[in-house]
């Protein structure tokens, strides 16, 4: 073996090497990177602590797993000890063979274990000849070519360095760092960005078990445009052939390419088997659009639309569906969508969210996800917006519709038509603060009584905050008047003011338990309120509810929402709380608290209908989190009347995670006159590959089950899979419904189904999806 020097040998090199990248592009390229070096993959699944933190509402999907591909897989002249970091440019090249000759100082040829390395690449042939006048190369026998990236083999290869061009022979590749491997018959590089190959195969299994797999006859590789195109292109599930295309069109990088997507298939009571074959429009850089023709077999054929654009001060979507002669109701069918986001400077911008539905009865029928039930209010607003250092303000309209069909004509809110609200707070001198809250709006709807309302809040405040304890007296005066449609007391006012007082300490307290050292806090909390009795009969009700009765709403100015009443008050709020702190993370382990509201008058103003109070006291709100260690999660709420010497609120909830995925969910919740359910759900794995993962949400007053499903997982190297039985109650009139959903993702290409994510992060809290 010796070295020998070969001028513009290094040539030969580097232009194998973007042909060589060119057949790792052949197919979806898109394959993601795993989380470490292929040698030594960690797997997350046996990790010993959850990969969701304990009591987190959603949790993310993680990236593709490769964890369960066999580690080290790779082609056996892999060579693991050279080079993954570092300037390659910088570093020589050596040069290695048993033998080398030169004729006439024009072709160079090695032989035997020929070897050229310059850094992180290497390729090795049995022989390499080049010539210099004619830049021409040869490599036969062999050929294996290494990066940091790419392992490749060849037959035979050959080709010109100046014009570069580059043909290999049965070709095998691997990409190392973004997983994927396949073959290909020939691979020819007319130039540096340009790629043909025949026969070529791709997928992310591994190298001995490919459970599928690309097979194309004929692809070309556009690296300029980024685009790749195949004819006769056959995707295989183990040797079987399950779908042809006579051609198709893919990107190779991150820039869009027009063409179809992945479909969605479901199969449910109501709309029977159910496809969707979404199709891509690359339009311009900053717009596209995409096409959902979804056949469904018991009501038609519906075709649905996305555009989305993006402009220098604006982006937004805009989506509608339209189903004709919807077979099982006999009329048309659709939805309209148009959201914006506009920004004109620093403190101005605008927001558009319109929404119409063509039925009351349409999300129940066609909802666009599994957690999509029949909604009551179909909102539409848009608001021009700003926002200063001390000021907000909007100018806008809102209106609803209705989307159930149990709800009358009347439940339909009010439109405001149009809507202003101006908010502010701005220290004035001394630690005094001056505020104003502030709304104008129009109100209009059908076969109603019409008005406008202008509601005004100045304050005063006076805020004192200190380490330990805190103060906040406030003096406020509310104005609302009205301009109405109507004969009699057709200009109705209410002026009232408004005192509060806002104090409470903070005392904290070390300790140890065992070797483990803990803070207590314990947290006193005041708030006086007093607003005098104003007779508000004449005022009509146009967008005033009930707050509901909350721990955070007792220390509120007041107990409605909207400016149609203001409640009367003279009472004192007294509630306390404790927080344990775990010293070592700073994670808060306990939380209780504990309040009532104390009144000394009469509670006077109500909504129309409702009669006046005159208790000592409100209910009792306390509720409790506790979380005894990163596995197990407590929470508690309740509300006991002791006017009626009842519980008016009760909910408790437990959450366990077990292993890095598994969790169990039990909960109750109870509010008298509104519902009594009972919930269970879980993610249960079994072994590295399965998962189980059910609910059941059952009413106890109604006695009968409001949801359950019950779902089967397979995770595997490149292939996942989920299936799910479902049941639920479809609409207000207690109508079930049953469906099957089943989803196949093969990693690193996409996924085949009904997209579920988003219906179990919903349904179970904890579930986190491994694709």
């Amino acid at each position: 073996m010796k070295t020998v020097s070969v001028p513009t040998t290094r040539s030969v090199l580097f232009r194998a090497h973007p042909l060589a990248l060119a057949v790792a592009f052949a197919l979806p390229a898109a394959a993601q990177p795993p989380d470490a070096a292929p040698d030594a993959v960690p797997s997350a699944i046996s990790a010993a602590t959850p990969s969701c933190p304990i009591g987190a509402i959603s949790c993310a999907p993680r990236k593709a797993d490769w964890s369960l591909c066999k580690p080290g897989d790779l082609f056996d002249f892999y060579v693991p000890d050279l080079p993954r970091e570092g300037d390659r440019d910088a570093a020589p090249t050596d040069i290695t063979a048993q033998n080398s000759r030169s004729t006439d100082g024009n072709r160079f040829e090695l032989q035997g274990q020929a070897r050229v390395q310059q850094h992180d690449q290497l390729i090795r042939a049995d022989a390499f000849s080049y010539e210099r006048d004619s830049t021409a190369w040869t490599a036969e026998g062999h050929v294996r070519y290494q990066d940091r990236s790419l392992l490749l083999s060849a037959d035979r290869g050959s080709g010109r360095t100046e014009p570069s061009q580059s043909t290999l022979e049965n070709v095998r590749y691997q990409l190392i760092d973004a997983r994927g491997n396949g073959v290909a018959a020939t691979a020819t590089m007319p130039d540096q960005t340009h790629a043909h190959l025949t026969g070529s195969t791709f997928t992310t299994c591994d190298l001995d078990a490919p459970q599928w797999h690309f097979a194309v006859r004929d692809l070309t590789l556009d690296q300029d445009e980024g685009v790749g195109r195949g004819r006769d292109v056959t995707f295989h599930i183990g040797d079987v052939p399950v779908f042809w295309l006579p051609y198709a069109r893919f990107p190779l990088d991150d820039r869009r390419v027009s063409g179809f997507l992945y479909p969605t298939i479901g199969y449910s009571n109501q709309r029977g088997f159910d496809l969707t074959l979404p199709y891509y429009l690359n339009l311009a850089p900053n717009y596209d659009a995409t096409l959902y023709p979804r056949l469904m077999t018991h009501r038609g054929l519906m075709l649905g639309g996305e555009f989305r654009y993006l402009t220098a001060g604006s982006n937004g979507e805009l989506d509608f569906t339209y189903l004709p002669d919807d077979r099982d109701a006999d009329r048309d069918r659709g939805l309209f969508h148009w959201r914006n986001a506009t920004v004109f400077n620093a403190n101005w911008g605008a927001a558009i969210d319109l929404n119409h539905a063509s039925d009351d009865r349409y999300f129940e029928d066609f909802g666009r996800s599994l957690n999509m039930a029949a909604t009551s209010l179909l909102p539409s607003s848009a608001y021009l917006n700003g926002r200063g250092t001390w000021w907000n303000a909007s100018f806008g309209a809102d209106r609803y519709q209705i989307t159930d069909p149990e709800l009358p004509g009347i439940a339909e809110p009010y439109r405001r038509l149009p809507r202003a609200t101006f908010e502010g707070e701005k220290a004035l001198f001394g630690g005094l603060d001056w505020g104003v809250k502030s709304e104008f709006v129009a109100f209009s709807k059908d076969d109603a009584l019409d008005g406008q309302r202008l509601d005004l809040y100045p304050y005063l405040a006076y805020p004192i905050e200190r380490a330990g304890w805190f103060v906040r007296p406030e003096i406020g005066y509310r104005y609302t008047t009205y301009d109405l449609d109507r004969s009699d007391n057709d200009t109705p006012d209410r002026g009232v003011p408004i005192y509060s007082l806002d104090a409470g300490l903070v005392f904290e307290r070390g300790f140890t338990l065992g070797d483990h050292a803990w803070t207590q806090t314990l947290e006193p909390r005041l708030y006086y309120l007093r607003v005098p009795y104003r007779n508000q009969d004449d005022i009509p009700v146009f967008d005033t509810q009930i707050v509901p009765f909350t721990f955070g709403q007792m220390f509120r100015t007041n107990s409605f929402v909207g400016a149609d009443r203001q409640a009367d008050a003279n009472n004192l709020t007294l509630a306390l709380t404790t927080r344990v702190l775990d010293d070592a993370t700073g994670d808060e382990r306990l939380s209780a608290s504990i309040g009532q509201i104390r009144y000394f008058d009469e509670q006077r103003v109500q909504l129309p209908g409702v009669a006046p109070t005159d208790w000592n006291g409100s209910a009792y709100v306390g509720n409790l989190t506790l979380s005894l260690n990163p596995r197990w999660r407590l929470t508690v709420d309740q509300q006991w009347n002791p006017n009626s010497d009842r519980t008016d609120l009760s909910a408790v909830g437990v959450q366990h995670r077990f292993g890095a995925e598994g969790v169990l969910n039990l909960s109750y919740r109870f509010r008298r006159g509104f519902i009594e359910q009972a919930d269970a759900s879980a993610l249960i794995p079994i072994g590295t590959n399965w998962r189980i993962v059910a609910r059941n949400n059952y009413s106890l007053n109604e006695s009968k089950t409001l949801e359950r499903f019950v779902g089967l997982e397979r995770d595997s190297c490149c292939t996942a899979w989920r299936v799910i039985a479902r049941e639920w109650v479809r609409n207000v009139e207690g109508e079930l419904d049953k469906a099957l959903f089943f989803e196949i993702e093969f990693k690193g290409v996409g996924a085949f189904g009904q997209r579920s994510e988003d219906f179990l992060t919903r349904a179970v809290r904890g579930y986190q999806s491994r694709w």
